[in-house]
């Protein structure tokens, strides 16, 4: 058995790493090249069997991942990102979750003929949008900030509401196929309830006992990752023991407590979270996607199929519409909410389980469930997916392109880089503790922050918007550092620069080595190998100038760098898309023509 097993898990992951790969490259959500991926090895090929691989085992993988999935989000959803959308996001997994459940039923029972029930769970199942398949795709469309949070505080809250109310519908239908004693009615507000107060219970004392045991730093630092991913599969666990299905809504609100508890000090577990949940989601939708079959797609029809299709926008706006009524949203922010509500992995593992289940209660049309539910996941991730990106651009509701720089320090050399660079129409954005140096950045046009970048404050109120470097040109190295190993997180490692300081351009055998910060605590070391701060501030006070000159084919940089000779100092390069290029000693940047090229020159150099 482990002869077939091992192999099968190590293709899936190698074929989870290309998809998202592929993803990466042609800027697409990974979710399209997972589900081809699956079906590929699944039903078409037959490489990949799940079922066959992991047995008995293959729904408590999923109900599992799932779970840690969910924390995940929840760890993301902060009341403080939110003010003034609270009520948008209650509305929406609310009012408008009741609205799609009720309107994709009533669609499906009139227009497609399906069987009352089976339209109700339909529905119910319908209502989930979910994390899996949102936050990939913000990844890849840059939404502006408040739209990217309101996606994503729904797509978390509704998964655990969404698959509550697929409880207590399947409750009726098992109720009345015999599977539940008593009335229908009674069954499922019994159910509801104790699922309701059993996972908020559970969740909110777990997740305040861990945010409690984190908060006195009562777990190694080594441990802490795992600690809580033990915590996470044990209450998942205990609340579907006690109460089942009530283990996403626990798991969802511990993580929602924990990211909202002060002196946590969740970044590290987020981040370890972030990367399990990636992990998850890829083998998760290859797995699902390769147990489809074609036989009950043909048995439904396509003709219902694309009816059931083409009412998503519809009946998305309608409930948008609701939820929004009164709101400050613009039309085109509404309207951008209307065409994004993917289906994803819970959707998927709710509709198949309660296949199952309907299966052997007699239900002889519940193995109809799984087909409607992935040809919705496939059609809205596919179609939703492709477009997005120029949905969201032909409405003017992204970000601009990350291309601009976040200037750390605002004395002689911040502001002179950030002069130069705005004059080419690169955006800036100059932070600073110190009032004088704020005042004459002012005085000069630079947008600035004034106070720490590194302040609570500054995480709340510093308008990264269109800035996809950082460039941290304090003078004080030990900030430089700290700034560069924080926005290296916002920007990545290969956008996080810093100039060193004298003592850093020393020998590395010097006495003051031992004083420096490690590299790999570093951003790239700007510029050059022998280039600080002492270096570029009084040449900028005697008068040497940022100035810009323009590559061609008759003179290229290697021209440039005879013309102007070693005095010349190559700071930045513009490529012929107008995007930024930093030189930094870490690797050689090689300007080519129809680029431009920003160097400090002594005075008195001619063009």
């Amino acid at each position: 058995m482990a002869e077939t097993v091992l192999p099968s898990l190590a293709a899936i992951g190698i074929l989870g790493i290309a998809c998202q790969w592929l993803a990466w490259r042609l800027r697409l959500p990974a979710i399209l090249f997972l589900l081809l991926g699956g079906i590929l090895a699944g039903p078409v090929t037959g490489v990949l069997d799940p079922d066959t691989l992991l047995g008995d085992l293959l729904f408590p993988i999923v109900s599992l991942s799932v779970a840690v999935i969910l924390f995940e989000g929840g760890l993301t959803l902060r009341f403080d990102q939110i003010r003034g959308l609270t009520a948008v996001v209650r509305n929406l997994v609310t009012v408008g979750a009741l609205l799609t459940w009720l309107l994709v039923a009533l669609a499906g029972h009139f227009l497609c003929g399906l069987p009352g029930e089976l339209a109700l769970l339909f529905g119910a199942i319908s209502v989930v949008t979910g994390p899996t398949v949102i936050i990939p795709m913000l990844r890849t469309v840059r939404l502006t900030a408040r739209l990217a949070r309101l996606l994503r505080w729904e797509g978390i809250v509704i998964d655990p509401i969404g698959a509550l109310l697929a409880v207590v519908v399947f409750d009726f239908v098992a109720a009345r196929y015999g599977a539940a004693p008593g009335g229908a009615t009674a069954d499922a507000l019994l159910a509801f309830g104790a699922i309701l107060a059993t996972g908020a219970v559970l969740g909110l004392a777990a997740g305040a006992a861990t945010g409690w045991v984190l908060q006195r730093r009562l777990i190694p630092e080594y441990l802490r990752n795992l600690f809580v991913l033990t915590a996470v599969v044990a209450l998942f666990v205990v609340a579907d023991a006690i109460e089942k299905e009530a283990g996403l809504l626990a798991v969802t609100l511990m993580g929602i407590t924990l990211a909202n508890m002060p002196d946590a000090e969740l970044e590290d577990i987020a981040h370890f979270k972030e990367h399990v949940s990636l992990m998850l989601v890829s083998t998760l939708f290859i797995l699902l996607a390769a147990r489809i079959e074609f036989d009950p797609f043909l048995e439904l029809g396509w003709a219902t199929l694309a009816i059931l299709c083409l009412l998503a926008f519809p009946i998305r706006a309608v409930s948008v519409a609701a939820s929004t009524w009164g709101s400050d949203l613009s039309w085109r922010e509404r309207a951008l909410l209307s065409w994004i509500s993917p289906r994803g992995i819970v959707a998927a593992a709710v509709s198949a389980a309660f296949a199952l289940r309907l299966e052997e209660i007699g239900y002889a049309e519940g193995g109809l469930l799984v087909p409607l539910v992935l040809v919705l996941i496939l059609f809205t991730v596919i179609v939703q997916g492709l477009t997005a990106g120029a949905v969201a651009s032909w409405l003017g509701v992204t970000e601009p392109d990350p291309r601009g720089a976040l200037i750390l320090g605002g004395g002689i050399v911040g502001r002179r880089i950030g002069k130069a660079l705005s004059e080419q129409g690169i955006p800036v954005l100059l932070a600073d503790s110190d009032w004088d140096n704020i005042r004459q950045a002012r005085m000069e046009g630079l947008p600035v922050y004034y106070g720490n970048a590194l302040s609570e404050h500054a995480e709340e109120n510093m308008d990264l918007s269109g800035l996809g470097h950082v460039l941290a040109l304090s003078g004080r190295p030990h900030l430089n550092a700290l700034a560069a190993l924080r926005f290296r997180r916002e920007f990545g490692p290969d956008k996080a620069y810093e100039l060193q300081s004298a003592a850093d351009a020393q020998a590395p055998e010097s006495p003051s080595a031992k004083h420096r910060v490690s590299a790999r605590h570093r951003g790239r070391r700007l510029f050059a190998e022998q280039i600080s701060y002492a270096t570029l501030a009084p040449r900028l006070r005697g008068g040497a100038e940022i100035r810009a000159t323009p590559l061609s084919e008759e003179f290229g940089f290697a021209d440039y760098r005879e013309k102007f000779g070693e005095s010349c100092i190559p700071l930045f390069a513009l490529d012929a898309n107008r995007r930024l290029r930093v030189f930094h000693a870490d690797e050689e940047l090689k300007p080519e023509p129809g680029w431009i090229v920003l160097g400090l020159r002594d005075p008195g150099d001619a063009d």
